[in-house]
């Protein structure tokens, strides 16, 4: 088991509420062998996605499990690139809903002009906000969308709560969460998104299984690049720039008034200048 190298903040990054640091255990990917970091448009539809259960399907398996964690890990939880990967994974979530729906402009050309892949975490919410900006990032090679979920909710099987956002209630709510964001990001990118990442990142080991069942890797974090877009530039800087190879950074790209597009237009040059390069999750993890 590898221990995360999380700094500290929280993950609640539509409404940037300051949280507690976090240390939790990250458990190294086991797939399969990693591909060139370049992206290519068929790595970003990647393979055939097998059947999801239905809601019906999900309720009678898991409606009445009894949750044993709740934090940042969970049984599929993926937090790093497997191992002797050389490759870094930035990630970006885009929460959606009131004071979440920003959309930072000035980091995502300084990945365009630097030609830096990157995973798009985009809640429905922010999608209805920002349609125009979606389909462009949608048809760039350069990015993958994944799911960040319907109403950017903790994902509980009995309503935990995450830096004061009430999670799913049930095993029913949290097939709600996944599918209504699959459903609308299938239907505008003509395939269905192959990771999911939860409101604020956190789950228990109940809710984590459904995600599998549903056909989605649940994707988690060993680098909180930005404490839910609460950094200073300088600290998304210091932090973001120490990621080692095999890392998971997530950040936001819903907060331009933050420090997160200064910081990772200084880390990301540094990192370069060390030897590390950069993928998107689906290069990595197949």
């Amino acid at each position: 088991m590898v221990l995360a190298a999380l700094a500290g903040g929280a993950l609640a990054g539509c409404t940037a509420q300051k949280g507690p640091s976090k240390a939790e255990p990250a458990v190294a990917a086991s797939s399969s062998a990693p591909s060139s970091a370049g992206p290519s448009p068929s790595a970003v539809a990647g393979p055939a996605r097998p059947a999801t259960a239905t809601r019906a399907e999900i309720v009678a398996r898991y409606g009445h499990a009894v949750p044993h964690t709740w934090g940042f890990d969970g049984p599929g939880v993926v937090h790093r690139l497997p191992a002797g990967h050389r490759g870094i994974a930035l990630t970006f979530d885009a929460c959606g809903g009131r004071g979440g729906s920003g959309y930072d402009h000035v980091l995502i050309d300084f990945l365009r002009r630097r030609e830096i892949p990157a995973t798009l975490f985009i809640n429905s919410r922010w999608i209805e906000a920002n349609p125009a900006v979606f389909r462009r990032l949608a048809a760039e090679p350069l990015f993958e969308i994944a799911n960040h979920g319907t109403r950017h909710l903790p994902l509980s099987v009995t309503g935990r709560s995450a830096y004061g956002i009430p999670g799913t209630r049930d095993a029913a709510e949290v097939y709600e969460e996944i599918a209504g964001n699959r459903a609308k990001l299938t239907r505008l990118l003509g395939h269905p998104p192959r990771f999911f990442r939860s409101g604020t990142a956190y789950c228990d080991d109940v809710a984590a299984r459904i995600v599998t069942a549903m056909g989605e890797r649940f994707a988690g974090f060993s680098v909180n690049g930005d404490g839910g877009a609460t950094f200073t530039p300088e600290q998304v800087r210091t932090t973001v720039a120490s990621a080692p190879a095999g890392s998971v950074v997530i950040c936001h790209m819903n907060h331009p008034e933050g420090g997160t597009a200064a910081g990772i237009t200084a880390a990301v040059p540094r990192l370069l200048a060390s030897g590390h390069t950069f993928v998107r999750l689906s290069d990595a993890l197949h």
